[in-house]
């Protein structure tokens, strides 16, 4: 493909353990973004109707959709996508994977352990916020990998989410409440249920400002760039001490970039 595909739109599809994201994007311009549950009893026609439905109400050509991209971490979906993408748009996916030429050099002991939303995300975050950078993902799980600015994948860190967090708190222990995640007038909770509260919610906080610093300490790191995105991100940006910018589609743009280095540039 060449500059043709300019004023085309491009489809991306983020397949999470919890959503689905679709976005429609014109060049550099996100147009829609639409969410789904990600039940793996999804059938390609299913997701099909519901996204063509999507379009229609806003006015989009699906004969102009002339690229898409799949970064997932869900197999069974992935297959339902491609499969959906194939059929309906008559489009061969770019599906990201460690192997994708993204321009990220892997220094996992196991490239392919790598999860696509984080080379995404690592892309997305050194080439639009520059290097070196720390991507802080709060999604089903809360992530965070690390970048340098020599476009280097260093590795990162992976723990339970927020909604894992307290579901998981309900699930063991048969006296705690599920809660609503907010943060608690005070640290120190005066009830089980603001107690809760504040171990997940300020737990998080401390989490993420504590394994920053260390490691921007590990890395000899003075002034890294600290991004933010995923879906509970919003509620934690304000009390972060060392979170610098928030993107909540960084990794739609990682897609979008990946998809314009193998299209654009051959």
């Amino acid at each position: 493909m060449s500059g043709n595909t300019e004023n085309k739109l491009l489809l991306v599809i983020d397949i999470g353990n919890t959503l689905v994201v679709l976005g429609l994007y014109r060049d550099v311009n996100l147009e829609a973004t639409w969410k789904l549950s990600s039940q793996t009893t999804r059938t390609s026609d299913e997701c099909w109707i519901i996204f063509k439905q999507w379009c229609i109400d806003a006015g989009i050509d699906l004969a102009e959709i002339s690229g898409v991209v799949i970064s997932s971490v869900v197999p069974s979906l992935s297959a339902v996508f491609q499969n959906m993408i194939s059929v309906y748009l008559n489009r061969e996916p770019v599906l990201v994977d460690a192997e994708t030429d993204t321009g990220l050099k892997i220094r996992y002991q196991i490239p392919k352990h790598v999860g696509a939303d984080r080379l995404c995300n690592s892309l997305a975050a050194v080439t639009i916020y520059g290097g070196p950078a720390i991507v802080v993902d709060l999604g089903t799980a809360t992530t965070f990998d690390v970048v340098s600015e020599n476009y280097e994948y260093l590795g990162g860190a992976i723990s339970l989410g927020l909604t894992g967090a307290s579901n998981e708190l309900h699930r063991l222990a048969a006296k705690l409440p599920r809660v609503d995640l907010k943060f608690p007038e005070k640290v120190v909770g005066t009830s089980t249920e603001q107690s809760i509260q504040s171990g997940i919610m300020w737990g998080t906080v401390s989490l993420i400002d504590g394994m920053i610093e260390k490691i921007e300490s590990e890395m000899q790191w003075k002034n890294s760039q600290v991004i933010a995105t995923g879906g509970a991100s919003n509620l934690i940006l304000k009390y972060s001490q060392t979170i610098k910018q928030y993107n909540p589609f960084l990794t739609l743009e990682g897609m979008r970039l990946i998809y314009h280095r193998l299209h654009m540039h051959p």
